[in-house]
């Protein structure tokens, strides 16, 4: 009986004890933690769906679209539901698979997250976001889907713009492409969490990005009401999206058109060619109207996520690196295009303007002779004919005596270096400021530059000195690099006399980019300010509402008088009919269109010369400057000379229909209807 009764006894502590637990649980549910499951359970009926603005279209300077969108349907995967499943996803995978004809494996790979050890193909987004992976779909592949919705859990078909680029391969760089904003940035990034809807593309490089916040527009959102199952029942709240605005640029698609087929061509007709760069600018505004850059690529390989092997060729060597911009990346030596500011050094070191100088087969600096172009002597020649026939031999001269002014080998503390500082005064040496992202900067290597150069290799230059190069087959050319890196471990930061003559030439270590010169030959050509040249011109609201405009700012001015920067132009004036270009422009109508500019042809060791051509026209009032360089492409006048009269036939309509009818740029922004189309007429 007493056993009875301690059992009973203890069942009813162990009762009252969960009694009082489940009373303390409930207490902590209702009371203390009420409001937190209240405000968990509203959420489970309730699902916010992100609806993406539609992005601003990039026009041309006549309304004509360089980027534009276009609808299509888009399959995507919600990877985040997709792993609820019970195998993972894979059996939807493989369903999806047969419906749009791709293996599993290639889906698997396209919706994995990116990481250090995962490259491409992967999802560089969020991995809360949703991943298209077919952004063509066709209405029988989205219905097999829409239709059959419970054996496509986490799949969706739903129409969404996307990115189309009617010129093609043309202007790829320069405008950009898109790409997923990642979960880093939206950590990391200040204002990008607020800014990005977490399906939002940004812009990844060109146009696109750095206009990103105005093509982008804002994002809109729907709270939809849904059972257990998720079924949406009802729409609690509606935010509709604000669309982009659109940007108009200075480009004129005609113009860039003419401009890539001649640099295509270009590129053709020189066996050896690897890259080139064609830049066409209003001469009096600074505003850009062509930017072409060879080999190109097609930017709707973005599109859905690049492939692996689509990636790697826009990175290698055999394929030319498609993705840089050889127009505001490539850096190369100019050759004799670059004698324009040499000249303006020596007019700057007070050498007379209209005086004589002697144009010999060959000068010694110091002690080794530099020679005139295929050692041929030219008398005795003013400025204006050492520009007009390229005499290479006044330009050494005139430059190792300054060297030697400054002190030589062991310079003045009053070293005025005037071929440096003249260059840098023509905007070398630095980035123009291009509304464009990762633009170069050039090279002019002056003293404090060699000094730089030599604290940064010299440990490398001694080592090699010592130990050759062993893995070079060339013997003559290993040979060579042993003795540059005796020679540059020693003396290495000591500005040597052959240097000076080089760099009077365009050659040696000076770099430059074809914008950087077209920038110089428009401020020399134009008023002889120096401008930071611009793409984009306005931006408007979709129904053409003027929102801003964008002014091209001047950033200096060229350290020569007009009087001396006129006699320039007028030397240069001669160049295409009675000089070195004389050849490439045999047959073209001077008396329609005066062409002027210059031929440049810098040696490269162990490739064929760079070809170059600046340009400008008409001579007595210029409207367009043109360059065209041709990586390996020989004499100036043999492939960038030829490209650049192509772009000029182009223009002004000779043996072609005219891509500017009355030979000027667009001076308005065009104008548009009310339903936002550009009107015509």
């Amino acid at each position: 009986m007493i056993r009875i009764r301690t059992r009973l006894f203890i069942l009813h502590v162990l009762v009252v004890t969960l009694l009082a637990v489940l009373a303390v649980r409930l207490w902590q549910v209702q009371v203390v933690r009420g409001q937190e499951f209240v405000t968990r359970a509203a959420e489970t009926r309730t699902r916010t769906v992100i609806v993406p603005a539609v992005r601003g279209q990039i026009l041309d300077s006549s309304g004509r679209p360089l980027v534009r969108n276009q609808t299509a349907l888009v399959v995507s995967v919600d990877r985040t539901a997709l792993v609820r499943t019970k195998d993972g996803g894979v059996g939807v995978l493989r369903k999806l698979g047969s419906v749009l004809d791709r293996p599993l494996q290639q889906l698997q790979e396209r919706i994995r997250p990116c990481g250090p050890t995962v490259s491409q193909p992967c999802w560089t987004g969020s991995p809360y976001q949703p991943v298209p992976i077919e952004k063509k779909a066709d209405t029988r592949e989205a219905l097999q889907i829409l239709e059959r919705q419970e054996e496509f859990p986490g799949i969706s078909a739903e129409i969404q713009s996307v990115r189309q680029y009617p010129l093609g391969k043309s202007g790829a760089q320069m405008l950009g492409y898109l790409q997923p904003v990642t979960e880093a940035e939206l950590e990391k990034r200040e204002g990008f969490k607020a800014a990005y809807s977490g399906v939002d593309l940004a812009g990844r490089d060109g146009l696109e990005q750095v206009y990103d916040e105005a093509l982008r527009g804002k994002s809109g959102l729907r709270r939809v009401q849904v059972d257990r199952m998720g079924k949406a029942i009802g729409v609690e709240q509606q935010v509709r999206p604000v669309s982009g605005d659109h940007l108009i640029t200075s480009i004129d698609a005609r113009v860039q058109a003419v401009t890539e087929q001649a640099l295509q061509r270009a590129m053709k007709s020189a066996p050896k060619a690897d890259g080139g760069a064609a830049v066409v600018l209003d001469a009096r505004t600074g505003r850009v109207l062509a930017l072409a850059s060879a080999p190109s690529y097609d930017p709707e390989v973005w599109a859905g996520g690049i492939t692996a092997s689509g990636y790697k060729s826009l990175l290698s060597d055999k394929s030319g690196k498609p993705l840089v911009s050889r127009a505001i990346n490539g850096q190369f030596a100019p050759g004799s295009t670059f004698k324009v500011s040499s000249v303006s050094a020596m007019l700057r070191a007070g050498y007379p303007l209209k005086g004589n100088y002697p144009c010999p087969g060959s000068y010694m600096v110091g002690d080794r002779a530099f020679n005139n172009f295929r050692g041929i002597g030219l008398g005795t020649l003013s400025l204006h004919m050492a520009l007009v026939k390229s005499c290479d031999t006044i330009f050494y001269r005139a430059a190792y005596e300054q060297y030697l002014r400054d002190g030589g080998r062991s310079p003045k503390k009053t070293a005025r270096e005037v071929f440096a500082n003249t260059a840098r005064g023509f905007g070398f040496g630095k980035p123009t400021g291009i509304d464009l992202p990762g633009e170069s900067a050039g090279r002019i290597p002056d003293r404090a530059w060699k000094k730089e150069m030599w604290t940064l290799t010299s440990a490398t230059n001694c080592r090699r000195a010592q130990t050759g190069y062993p893995e070079e087959t060339d013997r003559a050319r290993a040979e060579f690099l042993k003795r540059l890196a005796h020679e540059n471990c020693t003396e290495g930061f000591v500005l040597r006399p052959g240097d000076s003559a080089n760099f009077s030439i365009g050659q040696g270590d000076v770099l430059v980019t074809p914008l950087q010169l077209a920038r110089a030959y428009a401020a020399l050509v134009g008023d002889g300010k120096l401008r930071s040249p611009r793409i984009g011109w306005a931006r408007v609201r979709p129904d053409g509402t003027l929102v801003e405009t964008y002014d091209v700012p001047v950033v200096g001015k060229l350290p020569i008088t007009e009087k001396e920067r006129l006699y320039i132009k007028d030397a240069l004036s001669e160049v295409a009919s009675d000089g070195t270009a004389a050849g490439a422009f045999s047959g073209f109508p001077m008396d329609k269109v005066r062409i002027g500019g210059k031929t440049g042809t810098a040696e490269v060791w162990g490739k064929a010369d760079t070809s170059w051509f600046a340009s400008f026209a008409p001579t007595n009032n210029p409207r367009f400057v043109v360059v065209a360089m041709i990586s390996q492409g020989g004499m100036g006048s043999q492939a960038a000379a030829p490209a650049v009269r192509e772009i000029y036939e182009g223009i002004y309509g000779i043996k072609r229909p005219a891509a500017l009818p009355d030979g000027k740029p667009a001076s308005k922004l065009p104008t548009f209807a009310p339903d936002g189309t550009v009107a015509r007429g």
